[in-house]
Parts: structure tokens; C-alpha cells; sequence
């Protein structure tokens, strides 16, 4: 189509620069005797990679290498809303009848979390391994796409911004792979769009015990089977989070402006921001300095700015105040009839819960327990995530034969 076109990331020197300037003339905290972990990104860290991004990391040869995969942006309006244009990153299989996915990522995550998976994802047989069209979204307000200046931008539109380019592709027919706002998104997309979304695949952990009133068969289950060690663990995992490891979310949910002033005007307070989720996220992932520069760089260059990137935490938080929206940050846990469901689960996910808790979600489809990994599911475990995704649809798996016709794909919508 026309409006949709190549795109290169190509950041000018003058932003880099800017960027060096910025790192040279950083203050520094002290911290205490013993400092650790529990107190947030420790001083000697922060202070290394610091040095590193301004004296020896190379932004050049990781754009390079990022522009190896094949850009493109295009423009998309949600109702009620200015056009954006939006970044992503998009491949068609070459083979026939290949599943259209759509890759959504979430905070502090961006597109660049999905590309271990794309050529893996690609270029399946289309039999044993099935073959996907992939695409990774760059979310409104993130990476190389806009950000939204109206009030009110929130899982809806987000979800009416992901299902508008997969029609625009030409994809009448669909599925969805997320974690972390990419889960909120991905079920807003299957709330909202089940004509079109048939499956997702989720690695984020989401519900609460069930109720009887609501599931009886799965309260039963609940009631009767006792915990695993590995949901003990999950459990105290969960826990974790929620009394220690939160603090970030009730900021950016309640006042993301007075945080965002830090976040662009400084490179290291963005850095040791981001860096604390890499580090306490994780299971025990071995980030090169180079992985975390890229990362961090890409929130410091995007398009909007670091600060726009907060947003979805207040606007998804408060949309119950807008009797509009048909979809709020709760809502996601609804029961989904229509769209098959698949999950990977982590051990060092944010929120590791019982199953009888995750399946109130629908028709759940496909499990599989990680032996491995965190929160940053798609980064850290590339080949396992591409196994579950690619076990749930083959044939034999829960969600085989869910895209029909040819994959509901419209050859004249074609880029």
C-alpha cells in the first residue's frame, strides 16, 4: 500500500552528541556501606556503564545491525485521535499459508525484544515447524513510533492501533503474541476484535484465585489439588514483587509527568532506571554491556521520548474514568470464549501463579512450564518461546487450523 514504506533508523550526530555531553557531565549519588540490590541499581554498575556507553560503546554499529531487519512505518488513526505514524518490523514467510503474528512488546521492553525470534518465527517448514508472517510493532509512544498528545490513549486505543495495522498488512486473520503490557494489549485485541484475533500466546502471568460463584469446576480444582513447588515458589516469587519490587509502578500509574523530566533530561537517571528491571527481572540473564546500551538507547532516541513511554500506566490505570472505553486494565481478566489461548510460564516471571488461576482467563489451549527465564520471556529464551509458539500451532497442538482460507490474507493490501 501506498502509506506504508521502508524505513531506516538513522539517528543524527547531533543527538548523539548531545547524548556523550550529557553522560560526561553526569553527578553521581553516594549510597551506602554494603549497598546491594535491595536498594536499587547499585553505584559501581551505574558508574561502569556510564563509562562504557560514553567511551566505547558504538550506537553506529548497533543501528547497523538493527537496520538489518526489514523497517517500515505507516500511519494509523484510532478513533478520536490524531494519526500516528507507527514503526515496525515485518517479514512475510515463504511459506504458502503461513500464520500472520503480531509481536507486541511492553515496558521497559520495545521491538527490539522480538528480533531474536524473527528469523526463527520466519522461516519455518510450514509443516513439523509451522512458518509465521511476522510482525513486531513498535507500540505508540515507543521506539521509532509517535506518541499521542490526547489524554485518554489508552489499552483500547492501543489495541484498535495493533489490530488496524494487521488489516492495513492485509491480514483478516491473525494471532497475537505478548508479555508485560503486550498480555494487557494482546487480550484488549482479543476482547474487542475476536473476528479477527483468533489465538495469543501470553507470557505474563495474570488472575486471582477463583471464585465458586463464577468457576465452580475450577474452584474445585483449586480446593482440591494442592499447591506444586513450583507455584509455592511462584507464590513467593509474586510476593517479591509486589512488597519490594513495585515501587515503579505506582509512580508511573499515579504521576509519569513529574517522573518523565528525569527520565529525558537525564541518560543516566534513564539508565538506572531501566537497568534495575534488566538486572531484578530476569533470571540471572548475562546482559552485555553492549545488549543494555542498545536497549537504553533506543528509549533515550526514540521518537516521543523516554517520558511518553510511562503513559499507558496512568491512561490504562485510569480509563474507568472515561464511560467510553470498552476496555479497562481489569477487564483483560475476563473469560474469552472465542480466542484460543497458549502460555509459557517462567520461573522468575513477576507474578508466578497456580494454573486453575491463569485458565479463568478462556479456552486455554497450550502450557508449558520454563525451566528458565523471566520477565523479559522473548530476550532471554528466544528458542524456547519460538518452541511454544510453534507447538501450539502445528499441527497436533491446540490452536492448529485457527487462521482460515488462505490465512485470511488479502494479497492486494500487500506492501
Amino acid at each position: 500500500m501506498a502509506d506504508i514504506a521502508p524505513y531506516q533508523i538513522s539517528v543524527s550526530d547531533a543527538q548523539i552528541e548531545d547524548l556523550n555531553a550529557r553522560l560526561a557531565l553526569a553527578k553521581f549519588p553516594d549510597e551506602l556501606d554494603q549497598a546491594g540490590w535491595d536498594l536499587g541499581s547499585p553505584l559501581a554498575d551505574v558508574k561502569r556503564l556510564v563509562a562504557y556507553w560514553k567511551d566505547s560503546y558504538d550506537w553506529r554499529k548497533a543501528e547497523a545491525k538493527l537496520n538489518e531487519f526489514p523497517h517500515f512505518t505507516t500511519s494509523i488513526q484510532a478513533d478520536g485521535f490524531d494519526s500516528l505514524t507507527i514503526h515496525f518490523v515485518y517479514r512475510k514467510s515463504n511459506v504458502e499459508n503461513a500464520i500472520p503474528l503480531l509481536f507486541v512488546h511492553g515496558w521497559p521492553g520495545s521491538f527490539h525484544e522480538g528480533l531474536k525470534m524473527f528469523n526463527k518465527l520466519v522461516g519455518g517448514d510450514g509443516s513439523k515447524d509451522p512458518a509465521f508472517d511476522v510482525v513486531i510493532i513498535s507500540l505508540p509512544n515507543y521506539g521509532f513510533s509517535e506518541g499521542s498528545k490526547k489524554r485518554g490513549f489508552a489499552l483500547e486505543q492501543y489495541a484498535e492501533v495493533c489490530n488496524k495495522l494487521m488489516l492495513k498488512l492485509g491480514y483478516r486473520e491473525y494471532v497475537t503474541q505478548g508479555g508485560d503490557w503486550g498480555f494487557y494489549i494482546t487480550r484488549a485485541i482479543s476482547l474487542l476484535y475476536p473476528q479477527h484475533c483468533k489465538a495469543t500466546h501470553l507470557n505474563f502471568d495474570y488472575g486471582t484465585a477463583p471464585t465458586w460463584s463464577q468457576y465452580p469446576l475450577l474452584s474445585l480444582q483449586h480446593a482440591i489439588q494442592p499447591y506444586t513447588e513450583r507455584e509455592k515458589q511462584g507464590l513467593k516469587r509474586s510476593k517479591w514483587f509486589m512488597d519490594e519490587g513495585s515501587g515503579y509502578r505506582a509512580q508511573q500509574s499515579t504521576k509519569p509527568q513529574t517522573l518523565g523530566y528525569a527520565l529525558a533530561d537525564s541518560p543516566v537517571a534513564l539508565l538506572s532506571w531501566i537497568y534495575e528491571k534488566l538486572h531484578d527481572w530476569t533470571d540471572n540473564y548475562p546482559f552485555t554491556d553492549d545488549e543494555i546500551c542498545t536497549w537504553i538507547s533506543i528509549y533515550w532516541f526514540s521518537t516521543a521520548g523516554p517520558a511518553a513511554t510511562l503513559r499507558i500506566y496512568y491512561e490504562a490505570t485510569h480509563s474507568w474514568n472515561d464511560p467510553k472505553n470498552k476496555v479497562t486494565r481489569e477487564r483483560v481478566g475476563d473469560w474469552i470464549d472465542h480466542v484460543k489461548i497458549g502460555y509459557s510460564h517462567q520461573p522468575q516471571e513477576l507474578r508466578v501463579l497456580p494454573k486453575t488461576w491463569i485458565r479463568k482467563l478462556g479456552n486455554v489451549v497450550f502450557e508449558h512450564d520454563s525451566e528458565s527465564g523471566g520477565h523479559f520471556f522473548a530476550f532471554e529464551e528466544p528458542d524456547q518461546l519460538v518452541k511454544d509458539v510453534r507447538d501450539m500451532f502445528k499441527k497436533g497442538g491446540g490452536a492448529y487450523g485457527v487462521i482460515t482460507g488462505r490465512n485470511g490474507y488479502n494479497e492486494s493490501a500487500k506492501p
